[in-house]
């Protein structure tokens, strides 16, 4: 019954506001923190997706580029800016960042087939070369 009226005085925010509310904040505290310390990855990580789930492509690019600049062995860190590519139909070099994804161990085939953000570079046929040469064409059927 508490949680009851505890829910009942929130106040009630439209599901697109509050991801917007949401975003903003995020934002905010990475740039923050970068204030403080311009290479903490966690902060740029932190902004980039919120630049990304933004929409704010080309920003996200831009920090994507920063973030593989200070880990330049990071997997996950080329992963994402093959998306940032492919978000903004940048299909070639979407592709050069993935094949460096790959190549320093990202793993996660069945993710990197349903991320919306690869769906560019997803529709060129050299994306499935790729993964024929790097797992066979078991791994995708």
């Amino acid at each position: 019954m508490a949680e009851q009226k505890r829910q009942e005085r929130g106040v009630k925010v439209d599901r697109r506001v509050a991801e917007k509310l949401h975003l903003r904040f995020e934002i905010g505290a990475a740039k923050a923190l970068l204030a403080l310390d311009a290479k903490n990855v966690a902060a740029l990580e932190m902004l980039g997706t919120a630049f990304t789930r933004s929409g704010r492509h080309d920003e996200a690019l831009d920090v994507d580029l920063k973030i593989t600049e200070l880990s330049p062995k990071c997997a996950h860190a080329f992963y994402n800016l093959a998306c940032s590519y492919s978000n903004l139909g940048h299909v070639d070099e979407g592709l050069g960042a993935l094949q460096q994804a790959l190549k320093l161990g990202y793993r996660d085939f069945n993710y990197m087939m349903t991320d919306e953000d690869l769906e560019n570079v997803r529709r060129d046929p050299r994306f499935r070369r790729m993964l024929d040469r790097r797992w066979g064409k078991r791994q995708r059927d």
